[in-house]
């Protein structure tokens, strides 16, 4: 297997002049200009004694300069520890220490939130917007930071160049991330990953979904997030394609306008988002009255459903060659109409462990309310004695899975069974073909009083596909199963729906679609949107 490195080397040579990480409307910098500001990374810190293994800590908005700095300390064989910046401070301190990290690169206000004494290995704070010296530990490194043009022009006296370009590839095995899963402080999950599991991904994608010199993409997901780590940054970027960053999460106006301007080949995504997109663009078109008709008209559909997916398509530019989401299942009426309109889009299937990708189909390939097929680096099984038809556990096995949790020895001991299968906790079904059906988290899988095993998110499938409804949440309180709501109250009230009959009238829709163990018995309103994870799930245990 190709060593991503290899292929970095290769993007950074033969694209040297070409735009390899900006911010959109902002700051760019060209592969030559990205490999050259690596050098100088690598004369620091080398300059400041950080050696291979040491720990570098980035927790800062995405910007061209957090990917600048990923590869710096990545090519120099130090580990990375990307920490989400809209963790509390508190846990950013506790993570830093735990991590045992040498360096911080963050942005100016969250330094100023932070406190420099709960954090003692740290040597050297970055700012992100300008490479700055935040602090310095001792007198060596301000002297460092301070000669570092007189350091490199005597490490490259000729000039830093092309041939110049080289990272070291004897290193699969070896230690090259530490990504936490979440912000909490006590006994914290980080994820140990090497560089086998960063080019196996890359190695993948790249097979699957080439990216190519003259390709783009738009960044939007958090980049200390390994969803959008690996295929926002690392794998377009060793393709030799331009990375475009929003910075802060854009509103729909600012993200459209991105995409019409920057024209990606590729679309990264969380179904929430194409679900918000359909509910709001298509759904209303397709719900009149006169196209209800004319979609069911044979060969006359099949033009307005054209037209529907060129729409849809030009909204993100033009150019996107494949949308795929991740993170959670696609709501079944809505993949349904994207079916019909041919939609080039993709369900995956992974988590932080592993890198992320365990599972992918191509569009044209893809299985309806599948997550794709077990990818080639990974083996897959079903903790079921009948794995088609009886749901168990979602296991997986191989190379680019994880090494373990930092630290945290009986976590790393609960994630993998006697046999060496990682437990994913998800439960699902395989087919013949082997793809791959979730059915839940096994943690939210609710138990009923006659022993029925009950996956509230198919329930939830059915409640958002009611009118007015935006997302919900369905919980077991006391043996009956309640859906926690929220709706576009607004619409509802402007087109003359009453609130409370209308509690009574989802009852009724979704109890006739489900099973007589998994039908509701109450539906309350929330008044706000749910609580998100960075990579937009709810936060269910918030509202059990």
């Amino acid at each position: 297997m190709k060593h991503y490195f290899t292929r970095l080397e290769e993007a950074i040579r033969t694209g040297w002049d070409r735009p390899a990480l900006g911010n959109f409307r902002g700051e760019l910098f060209t592969f030559g200009q990205f490999a050259t500001q690596i050098a100088k990374f690598h004369v620091f810190f080398e300059a400041i004694g950080l050696k291979k293994g040491d720990k570098v800590a980035l927790c800062a908005k995405n910007s061209a300069r957090w990917g600048v700095t990923f590869f710096a300390a990545n090519t120099y064989e130090a580990v990375l520890v990307p920490i989400l910046a809209d963790f509390h401070p508190d846990s950013v301190n506790s993570l830093v220490d735990h991590s045992e990290s040498m360096v911080l690169l963050t942005d100016t206000d969250i330094w100023n939130k932070l406190d420099i004494e709960k954090m003692p290995t740290i040597k050297a704070v970055i700012s992100s917007s300008d490479f700055s010296l935040l602090y310095a530990a001792d007198e060596k490194i301000q002297e460092a930071n301070d000669k570092i043009e007189e350091l490199f022009a005597k490490k490259y006296p000729g000039g830093f160049t092309a041939a110049d370009v080289a990272y070291p590839k004897d290193n699969g095995k070896e230690l090259a991330i530490i990504n936490y899963t979440s912000g909490t402080t006590s006994a914290p999950k980080g994820v140990m990953l090497r560089y086998e599991c960063l080019s196996a991904n890359v190695a993948f994608g790249q097979k699957r979904l080439p990216s190519y010199p003259e390709d783009k993409i738009v960044s939007m997901l958090p980049m200390a997030h390994m969803y959008g780590m690996m295929f926002e940054l690392i794998y377009p970027l060793c393709g030799g394609s331009s990375i475009y960053y929003l910075g802060k999460t854009p509103t729909p106006a600012l993200l459209l306008g991105a995409m019409a301007e920057v024209k990606p080949y590729l679309v990264i995504t969380v179904p929430l988002v194409m679900e918000k997109i359909f509910k709001s663009k298509v759904a209303p078109v397709i719900n009149k009255p006169v196209m209800k008709v004319i979609t069911s008209i044979p060969g006359l559909n099949q033009i307005i459903f054209k037209k529907i997916r060129n729409t849809l398509l030009n909204a993100f530019g033009g150019n996107v060659r494949e949308i795929v989401m991740g993170g959670a299942a696609l709501n079944p009426d809505v993949e349904k109409w994207f079916r019909k309109f041919k939609l080039p889009f993709t369900v995956g299937y992974g988590m932080t462990e592993a890198a992320p990708l365990l599972a992918y189909e191509d569009w044209w390939e893809f299985a309806s309310k599948s997550c794709g097929k077990a990818v080639d680096s990974v083996e897959v099984r079903i903790d079921s004695d009948d794995p088609y038809n009886k749901v168990g556990e979602i296991q997986a096995k191989g190379y680019s899975l994880m090494s373990g949790y930092y630290k945290n020895e009986e976590a790393t001991a609960a994630a993998f069974t006697a046999d060496g299968w990682m437990r994913t906790g998800d439960l699902g079904l395989l087919d013949k073909k082997g793809n791959i059906f979730i059915k839940g988290r096994s943690k939210n899988m609710i138990l009923s009083a006659n022993g029925q095993n009950i996956y509230p998110e198919e329930i939830e499938a059915v409640v958002n596909n009611q009118p007015y409804v935006i997302e919900s949440v369905v919980v077991d309180r006391g043996a009956r199963l309640v859906a926690l709501i929220y709706m576009d109250a607004e619409k509802a009230k402007s087109e003359g729906v009453d609130l409370e009959a209308y509690k009574a009238q989802i009852m009724v829709e979704v109890n006739k679609a489900m099973p007589s163990y998994s039908k509701l018995n109450v539906v309350e309103y929330m008044d706000q949107p749910f609580e998100k994870t960075p990579k937009m799930s709810i936060k269910r245990f918030m509202y059990k």
